[in-house]
């Protein structure tokens, strides 16, 4: 299926496009964050934790608007309609 993934910031520089539709067999945003991270390079260690139990760093990933933190975390279910935003920690000030 092909997944709308929206990228921001340093993401967006490594994957070279503001939005692409991703063709994954992943159900979850686990797997579609793993599956990513295998097609970019770039973003390697950058989407999910070394030990594979959550987001790496302070990462933002929402699913349809809603922050998958407040769903099923890595185990939120994506469908062919979903659109992944993937928002990078900024700090300065």
């Amino acid at each position: 299926m092909q997944i709308e993934c929206v990228f921001f910031g340093p993401f967006r520089e490594a994957v070279g496009e503001k939005t692409v539709q991703f063709e994954t067999d992943a159900e979850t945003v686990g797997e579609l964050l793993s599956d990513l991270e295998t097609a970019y390079p770039a973003l390697d260690g950058r989407l999910v934790a070394a030990d594979g139990g959550g987001l790496a760093g302070e990462t933002v990933v929402t699913r349809d608007r809603k922050n998958v933190t407040h769903l099923d975390g890595l185990e939120t279910i994506v469908e062919t309609d979903s659109v992944i935003r993937l928002v990078p920690s900024v700090y300065g000030g």
